[in-house]
């Protein structure tokens, strides 16, 4: 008993309902999909290019016809494996040289870090589906009907995604749709903040979340 009541309280707390190819299916006839965009180092661009990257953009948001979700991840780096690659390479290098060069540049980059903290930025834009963009007729035939919910999810959300993917190339940047497993390590990462390697994760990692 114990355990059925964890699970639903689970369930209520992700809202998770199911993966499905790139569909999110969540609660109360709703799905999403993700979209991951590369970065761009916005600092180092001329004035010009910075501001033809910000009407760019203006524009993106203007010549939108559905809502979208904006997320900005920042998630702390582990580089201590690298420190000791840095190690291994300084006491392994015959060139006594460029050893004592690489010893030089492990302990900069290890005082580095003391001071600020090394961060990964991911950036998402999340697209809505709702049962309810089908109409009255097609909504009420989609809570009726649960087989017609996801290939009118993934009709919806097929549209939305290439109309944003186009207007994100405009921009000079590029946007890749994230499929099952990436959705399942995202999520799987989010909530376990970041404690879980990506290596360990797998396909069932969300199962006692997904199944009520």
């Amino acid at each position: 008993m114990k355990k059925t009541a964890r699970r639903a309280s689970t369930q209520a707390f992700t809202e998770i309902l199911d993966i499905i190819d790139n569909i999110v299916v969540v609660g109360g006839g709703n799905a999403c999909s993700i979209i991951e965009v590369s970065a761009t180092n916005f600092t180092l661009q001329s004035a010009d290019e910075q501001w033809a990257k910000i009407s760019s953009y203006a524009s993106l948001l203007n010549s939108l016809s559905f809502p979208i979700q904006i997320l900005i991840r920042s998630k702390r780096v582990d580089i201590s494996n690298y420190l000791k690659s840095l190690d291994y390479q300084a006491s392994s290098n015959p060139n006594k040289v460029l050893a004592s060069h690489i010893t030089k540049y492990r302990n900069f980059i290890s005082e580095l870090i003391k001071q600020n903290s090394v961060l990964d930025k991911k950036f998402y834009i999340v697209l809505s589906y709702s049962y309810l963009e089908k109409g009255a007729i097609g909504a009420a035939k989609s809570k009726t009907n649960k087989d017609d919910f996801i290939p009118s999810a993934k009709l919806i959300l097929k549209s939305k995604l290439e109309s944003l993917i186009s207007e994100i190339g405009r921009i000079g940047l590029k946007a890749r749709i994230l499929d099952r497993k990436e959705l399942i390590s995202l999520f799987y990462d989010v909530y376990n903040n970041g404690s879980v390697e990506s290596s360990k994760i797998t396909e069932g990692s969300l199962r006692p979340t997904l199944e009520k």
